[in-house]
């Protein structure tokens, strides 16, 4: 369906260049190369299937275009090959039917919208200052209990694995509570922290939804809105859905500039981060003042409440390695037990010790440091290649193993031994003849 206020006849080409920024330094400049022809017979014959799936599947062949092309069919207002209310259809394959409405102004205004979201938002966000200004200072306070590196990075075109729910009553997006849960493998998938990390991560992730899915709001179990539209997971990190502003008129030019409120982001970061730590705090009563711990993220009674608890948590887990080694040796009596591993069992006695002492007098500091080198120590003990139980076998599963390979050499010779020995009662039996 030709539109009428084409600038030229047909065939003609359109070349448009669009610069990209991916952050301050950066940024990408994509060329796209449109032409314009009319549809053959063969297309005609395609495009007269009943279905839009049929008529995909019948262009595919007629088609010779290479990868990174895509070819859009106009197809006029009254064809029945779209369903009422869709006005653009994207195959499988390389072809797309777009419905003509409004001509070619309107026609160029749609193409865009087949490409993802970046486009839409360039989404700027001070995370350096943020974490100078926010994250560091707890940091610094935690180091007592583990030591941080921060890593930050920008995944486009990302996708939550659920699609959320439109509420024709507020006019926006919803994710329920039980949806939460397949929210973050998709998600996870492309995060580079993970596989690069030998320690344990915690991710925190400030989504921004696309333009088609936004406002976008989380509800809890109840159905009622969560005031920080974010969540955690216990383990993993949290993720909080920021939504921005729609632009005033509809003939504002993309993408929308916008600049991240990293105070309310950190605000919510760091609360979850609390979390994870284990650092929740009870409702008080009305007559109690509890003072706001600030930038440092946790008071210094609740860094020794950390403490105390890490401390304990560490000597129990010193308690089982220790116990289950012990078990572990007591049932391969043939194990060999090196120097080193017996150096590390009573380092870690000896700490384990040490800690239950400190602690017992209030020093939370070297009680911590003291179960912290316990638990390093039995670890060493009980995950020593020397001790790996597959090299050493009970009886029962030797035996097992050597019979069926000695069973054949052996019956031989035993029969052997046994000719020779009925030969050798033999002569002793035979009268000796004396001259």
């Amino acid at each position: 369906a030709v539109p009428g206020d084409l600038p030229s006849p047909l065939p003609f080409r359109d070349v448009q260049e669009m610069k990209i920024s991916v952050n301050l330094r950066t940024s990408v400049t994509s060329l796209y190369e449109m032409a314009y022809r009319a549809t053959t017979a063969q297309e005609e014959a395609a495009l007269a299937a009943a279905t839009a799936r049929e008529a995909d599947a019948a262009l595919r062949p007629l088609q010779d275009v290479s990868m990174g092309s895509l070819t859009m069919y106009v197809v006029p207002e009254t064809s029945s090959l779209l369903p009422q209310g869709t006005s653009v259809y994207v195959g499988r394959h390389r072809s797309a039917l777009v419905r003509a409405e409004g001509g070619l102004a309107a026609l160029h205004a749609r193409l865009p919208q087949l490409n993802p979201d970046p486009k839409s938002h360039a989404v700027d966000w001070d995370i350096e200052g943020a974490v100078n200004r926010y994250v560091k200072p707890v940091l610094d306070k935690l180091s007592l209990v583990a030591n941080f590196s921060v890593d930050s990075q920008i995944l486009y075109y990302a996708v939550l694995g659920v699609t959320p729910r439109y509420d024709k009553e507020s006019s926006s997006f919803l994710l329920s509570a039980h949806s939460l849960p397949h929210v973050i493998n998709p998600v996870e998938a492309r995060l580079g922290s993970s596989a690069a990390s030998l320690y344990p991560v915690l991710n925190f992730l400030l989504y921004v939804p696309e333009r088609s899915h936004s406002p976008l709001y989380i509800h809890d179990k109840d159905g009622a809105p969560v005031s920080t539209n974010a969540f955690h997971s216990p383990r993993w990190g949290g993720i909080m859905v920021y939504n921005v502003e729609a632009p005033g008129s509809p003939q504002a030019s993309l993408p929308l500039h916008v600049d991240v409120d990293m105070a309310r982001v950190m605000e919510v970061f760091l609360a979850q981060l609390r979390l994870l730590f284990g650092l929740s705090r009870e409702e008080l009563p009305p007559e109690f003042l509890l003072e706001s711990p600030g930038n440092e993220g946790l008071a210094d009674w609740e860094l020794d409440h950390l403490l105390w608890a890490h401390t304990v948590e560490n000597i129990a887990t010193v308690s089982t390695t220790l116990t289950s080694l012990a078990q572990l040796l007591d049932k391969i009596g043939n194990i060999v037990i090196k120097d080193d591993v017996a150096s590390e069992v009573y380092r870690a006695v000896a700490s384990v010790q040490t800690a239950v002492a400190k602690l017992a007098v209030g020093h939370l500091h070297s009680a911590f440091q003291a179960s912290k080198e316990a638990v390093t120590s039995s670890e060493r003990a009980f995950f020593d290649p020397s001790l790996l139980h597959l090299l050493y076998f009970p009886d029962d599963q030797k035996f097992a193993i050597y019979i069926p390979l000695f069973l054949p050499m052996a019956v031989p010779i035993l029969l052997s031994l046994a000719k020779i020995v009925r030969e050798t009662r033999q002569r002793k039996k035979e009268p000796t003849k004396m001259d």
